[in-house]
C-alpha cells in the first residue's frame, strides 16, 4: 500500500515558480515509477513528469524545459519543480505512483496562475 500526499500549490503570477511536493509513504525504492499529473476544469487528467526507478525522467511537450521531477529518496519526496508558469498550467495537480502493477494517487493540490 502507497500513500501520496501533496503540497506546495497555490496562486502565483505567470512567469512564476512553484516546487510542489509528495510525501511517499512507505519505501520509495519499491516503488516502480512516480510522476506528476494535472487535470484542469472541463478537461481529461494528463500526465506531464515522470521519474521511473533508475531515475531516467520524461516530461509532456507542455512542461518541457519548463518543469523539473526529483526524488529525494532519503527524506520519501518527489518534487515537481515549476518555473515560467503560465495561466494554462491552472489544475489540480496529482501525484501517481506505480507499484506492483497498482496505480495510487495523492488527493491533489491546487495550482493557479494569474494573467
Amino acid at each position: 500500500q502507497v500513500q501520496l500526499v501533496e503540497s506546495g500549490g497555490g496562486l502565483v503570477q505567470a512567469g512564476g515558480s512553484l516546487r510542489l511536493s509528495c510525501v511517499v509513504s512507505g519505501s520509495i525504492k519499491s516503488i516502480n515509477f512516480l510522476s506528476w499529473c494535472r487535470q484542469a476544469p472541463g478537461r481529461q487528467r494528463e500526465s506531464i513528469a515522470h521519474i521511473n526507478n533508475g531515475g531516467s525522467t520524461d516530461y509532456a511537450d507542455s512542461a518541457k524545459g519548463r518543469f523539473a521531477i526529483s526524488i529525494d529518496s532519503a527524506k520519501n519526496m518527489v518534487y515537481l519543480q515549476m518555473d515560467s508558469l503560465k495561466p494554462e498550467d491552472t489544475a489540480v495537480y496529482y501525484c501517481r505512483a506505480l507499484q506492483n502493477g497498482v496505480l495510487y494517487w495523492g488527493q491533489g493540490t491546487q495550482v493557479t496562475v494569474s494573467s
